[in-house]
């Protein structure tokens, strides 16, 4: 059996080596657009290769994927979380779950997870080639044909699996829907928000631990960290907003209000109460000198200076009125955004193939037998934590059964 897997990435790279594994005398072969593999594998979790999510349970590991989620969950239940630390594992690549439940190598270095994959390939005798970019697989017999591009060649293929991750292009789907697949249009998703006004930036580096973060006129919401940076905001927070709205912020071109509750904490009146139990213990101590919901000092100071009291104010003087400015300026805190920043190689696309035309127990394309998908190709994305790896491992590891 001739097997072509496209794409240089995680995905295909662990299909590949599925592939080898259950058809040990199967000729498969990789072929990469660039010259260059597993580049999100090098970049991921900055540089330490965030491989998946320590959580085991499957009903909450599919509330992560905002588009194909419930589906995934079946593709879960094939290969999941744990199965994935156990193939790594056993390939000697000890791995660790941090607090937040993302999953990294011991090693925190994202070359110890390229060096496992890099391997495997090498072992099981798996050619890569490099610089060479599909343009059209037409269908001969009951083979597949992969047409390159800049006619280097063609080559025929008995079986052959789509790896090449998301792209925020819809013409680079167009040899796909030559063959019949629906496309769910592409947006980027797991974006950070810019802040022209840059109202922030002397704080860049900064992190509010315990925030919400909501998109004025919808829905989209979402808690935990936020990072200040020198264009505006990032953080988990951040990027989980821009997971689940992906579409809808796309369609307001970029341009909103972002309100940021720095303490994570909805009802107002027990915000104040919270502050009137610090004026009650420090009423003749300046604002500045107590910070409480363990915020940085820097970033303490501004949020002071925003609600318009000077750092020498003492927190007996607040008042009702000042009590109700420092509760806004905690819990409503807004902030104008015109455009997004993704990070090269490491942004994450929605949209792909639409899973009404994959068989999920087979990951086989419903319109082109023999043809498979794996990875990010497909209509299923998640948020920031290990939850895109491993639906990379999880297709992957169905694509590979060749079923």
């Amino acid at each position: 059996m001739n097997v072509a897997v496209i794409g240089g990435g995680a995905a295909g790279f662990f299909t590949a080596i599925n592939i080898k594994d259950n058809y040990p005398l199967a000729k498969v072969s990789i072929f990469e657009k660039t010259k260059k593999v597993l580049t999100k594998v090098k970049v991921s979790g900055g540089g330490r290769c965030n491989v998946t999510n320590g959580s085991s349970s499957i009903s909450e590991l599919h509330k992560a994927y905002p588009r194909g989620g419930k589906k995934f969950k079946k593709i879960l239940e094939v290969f999941n979380t744990s199965d994935t630390i156990d193939w790594f594992e056993k390939r000697n690549v000890p791995l660790y779950i941090q607090d937040d439940n993302r999953v990294f190598p011991k090693s925190n270095n994202s070359q110890t997870i390229i060096d496992c994959l890099l391997n495997e390939v090498e072992n099981l005798n798996i050619k890569v080639y490099f610089s060479y970019r599909v343009q059209k697989i037409e269908i001969v017999k009951t083979q597949l044909q992969l047409i390159f591009e800049n006619e280097i060649s063609s080559k025929n293929f008995d079986k052959v699996i789509v790896a090449t991750g998301g792209t925020p292009k819809i013409e680079g789907f167009q040899w796909l829907k030559d063959l019949g697949h629906k496309i769910e249009s592409p947006v980027p998703s797991l974006f950070t928000f810019n802040n022209p006004k840059n109202e922030l930036g002397n704080l860049m580096g900064l992190v509010a631990e315990n925030t919400c973060v909501s998109i004025q006129g919808t829905k989209l919401k979402a808690s935990g960290p936020l990072l200040i940076t020198h264009w505006g905001f990032s953080g988990p927070a951040v990027l989980k907003t821009s997971s689940f709205g992906a579409r809808i912020l796309k369609e307001k071109n970029y341009l909103f209000n972002v309100q940021i509750n720095w303490i994570n904490e909805n009802n107002d009146e027990i915000i104040a109460e919270q502050i009137m139990e610090i004026i009650k213990l420090h009423k003749n101590k300046k604002i500045s000198n107590i910070k409480p919901f363990n915020f940085p000092e820097r970033l303490w100071n501004y949020l002071i200076q925003k609600a318009n009291f000077p750092l020498e104010k003492k927190w007996g003087e607040l008042g009702k009125k000042g009590i109700y400015k420092l509760t806004s300026v905690l819990s409503n805190d807004i902030y104008q955004i015109k455009g997004k920043t993704t990070f090269k190689e490491e942004f994450v696309t929605c949209g792909g193939v639409s899973l009404e035309d994959i068989n999920l127990k087979t990951m086989e394309s419903k319109k082109c037998q023999n043809l498979y998908f794996a990875g990010e190709i497909v209509d299923i994305d998640a948020i920031t934590g290990g939850y895109n790896f491993q639906a990379a491992w999880s297709t992957g590891f169905i694509a590979g059964k060749l079923k």
